[in-house]
């Protein structure tokens, strides 16, 4: 395993991490906590120590399940946690719709209480604004009450987590975070979907200010299993991609098409960690979050630096082929590409 600075801060995580949202949620991941606690508890013996959480997976219940796999390595992990959606007076939603907000100071107090709570342990070591909005990066007595938490001890950094889904939007709130605030921020990033990381990472670099990365598997099609034939089960968040054949098309076919394109770059290392290495690229670069839901997958990812590593020309090949989108005439997202 390889450590970094998450910079901007004093924390030192593991480059690959681990989003809890995997074993803590249905929404696409393990559906038996056992077996979640289990893998959980197997990341930190491999060298994972970044593992990050939101209090709004299962409302609370993955943070339990942290506390209860690894509370007795609390001072071996950096905890990552995220607030901003309102758990305690708005329920979880059908079809990962979001909560409203809440960046009330108080409200952010109240957050942080109930995570303390959930993972057992008395500091967060980073603490971030789940999702928001340029509203929330503006709001001056947000960031005053988190510097107040700061020198309380009750977080030793703060930073930003954007999404829900990939969206331009977060070109503009990540940009905010890391030139304005001085705040790391988390971006969906990977070698098939760019668009963010084109425009923060060299903010990033210029002001010394870290990054995380998720989803750097493209939803699965980075990770080596899918075929045309793949079937998710009801309740995956890749459902919505198939609604029609266009977007099946896009997605599917036109995504396993750049995968197949790959395959000359897969020797010494398998497609899923040739995605982790890649993710990893900048400097600004902390951590990135594969989604990790069974052994297999975990092992294969904390072991990406004992393979071949990237080399610079064979970066540079999979960037020509980024940036003629693999010879497709559509994104991922379905959207035509000038040519």
């Amino acid at each position: 395993m390889e450590y970094r600075n998450l910079r901007g801060t004093d924390l030192t995580v593991s480059a690959v991490g681990f989003g809890v949202w995997t074993v803590g949620t249905t929404w696409w991941g393990v559906k038996d906590e056992q077996m979640g606690k289990r893998l959980l508890r197997e990341a930190f013996e491999r060298g994972v120590t970044y593992f990050d959480n939101a209090d709004t997976y299962a409302s609370g219940r993955a943070e339990e399940l942290q506390r209860e796999a690894l509370g007795d390595v609390r001072d071996q992990i950096v905890i990552g946690t995220k607030f901003g959606y309102n758990i305690y007076t708005h329920p979880e939603r059908p079809g990962q719709q979001e909560r409203p907000h809440d960046w009330s100071p108080a409200y952010l107090r109240r957050a942080l209480e109930g995570s303390l709570k959930r993972l057992g342990t008395d500091y967060i070591d980073y603490y971030q604004l789940h999702n928001p909005r340029m509203d929330a990066l503006q709001a001056d007595d947000l960031w005053a009450e988190l510097d107040r938490l700061k020198a309380e001890g009750l977080i030793r950094a703060y930073g930003t987590a954007l999404g829900p889904a990939l969206n331009e939007r977060q070109i503009e709130e990540g940009i905010a975070s890391v030139r304005d605030r001085r705040a790391p921020t988390q971006i969906i990033y990977n070698l098939l979907e760019q668009v963010l990381g084109e425009q923060i990472l060299p903010v990033a670099e210029e002001v010394g200010v870290g990054v995380v990365a998720r989803v750097p598997h493209a939803s699965g099609l980075l990770e080596g299993y899918m075929t045309l034939n793949t079937e998710f089960e009801p309740g995956d968040h890749r459902n919505w991609r198939m609604t029609t054949n266009a977007r099946r098309k896009a997605w599917m076919e036109d995504g396993l098409k750049k995968v197949e394109d790959l395959q000359p770059f897969v020797s010494g290392r398998t497609i899923g960690q040739l995605a982790l290495q890649f993710a990893l690229r900048s400097p600004a670069m902390a951590s990135v979050l594969p989604n990790i839901y069974d052994e297999k997958g975990l092992r294969e990812y904390a072991a990406a630096f004992d393979a071949a590593p990237l080399t610079n020309d064979e970066y540079a090949a999979i960037q020509t082929l980024y940036r003629d989108n693999f010879g497709l005439t559509h994104d991922l997202r379905g959207q035509e590409v000038a040519r």
